[in-house]
């Protein structure tokens, strides 16, 4: 199946991605469904995979979502085409998450994180979220000495205002491609880092487009909107907020969770989906 394709800088990809953290934080934990699932990606057009060093189960190896993502991949075929990103800047002890925004750390980070998913360099490698006992600046410069020295090709951020987009532009250049915030129907407050990425022409990648993992599970009952404007076209509320997302600029490339085969096939066809003005007034 082919999809509708969007930019994260010099690539193209399909509209939608796929993000992977679920499948590694699920209890209990089934890899073959996992599997499963990218493949089902894979096979609905889907060429965005996201996933993070530290998306791994409490008492899990770290790393075990990239992992996760090299063995899918490599057990489907070709699978050239496909662009992984993932991040770095975030760290686990069991339950506990924690921040290291530290540029020695930051570039064993980008080597492992190569090395898990059987790179020479990483597509895209995203900061994971701002640490404040370093300067952004500094943390940047971190990520344009792996672009120099060809551990990454390009960078994304996340969790960051617009003041440190602007920072990180400045530091990064055209190494800079993409911007990953939370952005949801329930949560609107990225939005003015949404306007700045369409004004600098970098991609957005709205992180829980359906509200995050229970979100989803309330979208109906939360946003009636949603609910009335997917019974008008026959199809679920979740793909209508994914349309709704696209809609809102064509720079936003959402990248929904899942961990079963279903979640994703449902997702992937809100490509094909375009609201109407009527269903756009009802919402937000």
């Amino acid at each position: 199946m082919t999809q509708p394709q969007r930019h994260i800088g010099d690539l193209s990809v399909s509209a939608i991605g796929l993000g992977c953290m679920k499948m590694s934080l699920k209890s209990p934990l089934d890899e073959e469904e996992s599997v499963a699932t990218v493949h089902a990606a894979l096979d609905a057009g889907l060429t965005l995979i996201d996933t993070a060093d530290v998306y791994n189960p409490d008492d899990g190896p770290f790393g075990h979502n990239e992992e996760l993502v090299a063995h899918a991949l490599a057990s489907y075929g070709d699978t050239g085409h496909v662009v992984v990103a993932t991040k770095g800047g975030m760290t686990r002890d069991g339950a506990d998450w924690g921040i290291d925004g530290n540029p020695a750390r930051l570039r064993q980070a980008a080597q492992d994180s190569a090395r898990r998913l059987g790179v020479d360099a990483i597509a895209l490698y995203q900061h994971h979220r701002p640490d404040p006992d370093y300067p952004y600046a500094e943390t940047m410069g971190a990520f344009k000495d792996l672009v120099d020295d060809g551990i990454v090709q390009r960078v994304g951020i996340s969790n960051a205002d617009p003041e440190q987009i602007r920072e990180a532009r400045e530091v990064l250049g055209d190494a800079l491609v993409s911007v990953q915030n939370r952005f949801n129907p329930g949560y609107l407050d990225s939005q003015p880092e949404l306007d700045l990425c369409e004004e600098l022409g970098l991609a957005f990648l709205p992180y829980s487009p359906l509200g995050g993992l229970r979100g989803a599970s309330e979208l109906a009952a939360q946003h009636a909107p949603f609910v009335v404007v997917g019974e008008r076209h026959g199809v679920s509320a979740y793909q209508v907020a994914l349309a709704w997302e696209l809609a809102r600029s064509p720079v936003v490339v959402p990248i929904p969770g899942a961990s079963r085969p279903e979640s994703i096939r449902d997702s992937a066809a809100a490509t094909t989906l375009t609201l109407s003005e009527d269903d756009l007034a009802l919402l937000p």
